[in-house]
């Protein structure tokens, strides 16, 4: 009777042994992928800081109307934007 009880707690802890290892090679992927959105909007962020500063440094020297200063502003966030796509992809 307690070799069958022995039998039993090893086959307890391959069960649980083998349940673990399938829930940390789920994990990886999971990772992978939040460190990829992390990466996105990083990248959103900065290109939307980078486009604040350009509006502001465009509108200081004055070197365009505010019409072509805004337009830059929109090239530099959705340059931001594909960035973000090609991140996470």
């Amino acid at each position: 009777m307690v070799e069958s009880k022995n039998g039993r707690w090893s086959q307890t802890g391959r069960v649980l042994a083998v349940a673990g290892l399938l829930a940390l090679s789920g994990a990886a992927p999971a990772t992978e992928q939040s460190q990829q959105r992390q990466q996105g909007r990083d990248a959103n962020q900065a290109a939307k800081q980078q486009a604040r500063s350009g509006k502001v440094d465009c509108r200081a020297e004055n070197q365009k109307s505010n019409a072509e200063c805004r337009q830059d502003k929109r090239d530099t966030k959705q340059e931001g934007r594909q960035e973000k796509r090609d991140t996470k992809y």
